[in-house]
């Protein structure tokens, strides 16, 4: 008997489960809609549902009227079953961390920053208990933390490697973060986030693959397959600001940084008689020389991506890509055809606002999602 009382535990797991997961990719569902959509009889669609709003897992959100007969409950996923904070961690003059509380159904319940701090695990404390106060929840309350990097992060070594901001590439930080904050900690280049947020919200959104550059005081690429970011074995994919552009060595070696980073940007644009506190600005003020000279310098380093993953579209972002908009990007398709035979469609960002927190908000809220469903599943013992 312990046997079949076991496997009727699962069952009822897994039929939760899968009916949660329905709320919350369709919104709201009657319990007629739930039954057609899981092949549930009525007598257990029914018992699925009160299990679900007593956990305070869905909530009767309206009646359905109009039609024959009585009317019926409409169910959602209750969005305050479950909380997720994103954070970006900003590698500027003056660096900082800028926060998100979403909730279940993503949408954002509270937003802070707080100064970086030498050690990261106070100041990130610091920011989700800001954020928890704002949300008027209790504390430990938040179940994910997503972070957004100036860096890549290796899970198998528990590090940070090519980020600049003090105590970030302290091994074992993440995991220090994830016991003081008695949260799952998950940790993201920045770029990758961004790229998260393209095809959430951008212009990515209905293609295959893609590859976002991503241009402002310095390089990244990230890397879409069919909706599956390419991090590579140690998380540095896409670090092509370190790609060689020249054969010296040392002192002498040239990457691409030094091609089309900020600086070099800035450069360029003195050179071109424009003064600018930015490398944004002085694109966004740019004239058409200046424009030609760095798109051709873009196209270079776009070469080499576009050959080797023949991405069904590549998108400039960044503060740079962003303020060159479509006149920098028609001048990079120009100048990419005219020195390879390479046909690859290139497009602006189509994200506004900050991409990395967003594509950050965008992660959590997937992994709040997965993280309560597979409780539900590991809440039954084994048949």
């Amino acid at each position: 008997m312990t046997r079949l009382a076991g496997s009727s535990k699962l069952l009822r797991a897994m039929n939760e489960s899968a009916t949660l997961a329905l709320l919350l990719d369709r919104g709201t569902l009657t319990r007629g809609d739930l039954r057609e959509l899981t092949g549930l009889s009525k007598p257990t669609t029914s018992e699925v549902m009160r299990r679900l709003t007593d956990a305070g897992l869905a909530v009767v959100v309206g009646h359905t009227s109009g039609g024959p007969g009585p009317s019926a409950e409409v169910y959602a996923a209750n969005p305050a079953a479950g909380h997720a904070i994103a954070i970006s961690v900003r590698e500027t003059q003056r660096p900082h961390l800028a926060g998100v509380l979403c909730d279940l159904a993503g949408a954002e319940v509270a937003r802070a920053e707080v100064a970086a701090a030498a050690d990261p695990v106070p100041a990130v404390t610091r920011l989700v208990d800001d954020l928890a106060r704002q949300a008027r929840l209790a504390s430990g309350s938040v179940r994910l933390v997503q972070l957004g990097l100036p860096g890549s992060y290796d899970a198998a070594a528990g590090v940070i490697r090519h980020i600049d901001v003090p105590g970030w590439d302290r091994p074992g930080v993440v995991d220090d973060l994830a016991t003081r904050l008695g949260a799952t900690v998950a940790a993201d280049n920045d770029v990758n986030l961004a790229a998260i947020a393209e095809r959430a919200r951008g212009v990515a959104g209905d293609v295959e693959s893609f590859a976002l550059v991503w241009f402002s005081f310095g390089l990244g690429l990230a890397i879409d397959l069919g909706g599956t970011l390419l991090r590579g074995a140690r998380g540095g994919a896409g670090e092509i600001g370190y790609v060689p552009v020249g054969l010296g060595r040392g002192a002498d070696r040239t990457d691409l940084t030094d091609l089309v980073g900020g600086p070099a940007v800035l450069a360029l644009a003195a050179a071109h008689g424009i003064e600018a506190a930015t490398p944004e600005a002085a694109v966004a003020s740019a004239t058409g020389p200046f424009l030609d000279a760095l798109a051709e310098r873009i196209a270079y380093g776009l070469a080499a991506v576009a050959a080797v993953l023949d991405p069904a579209l590549v998108v400039l972002a960044g503060d740079v890509g962003r303020a060159g908009g479509a006149a920098l990007a028609d001048r990079v398709t120009a100048a990419l055809r005219a020195n390879t035979p390479l046909d690859t469609a290139i497009a602006v960002t189509g994200v506004d606002g900050d991409p990395v927190l967003l594509g950050a908000q965008v992660a959590a809220q997937r992994a709040l999602r997965e993280q309560i469903i597979a409780t539900l599943r590991d809440t039954a013992p084994a048949a």
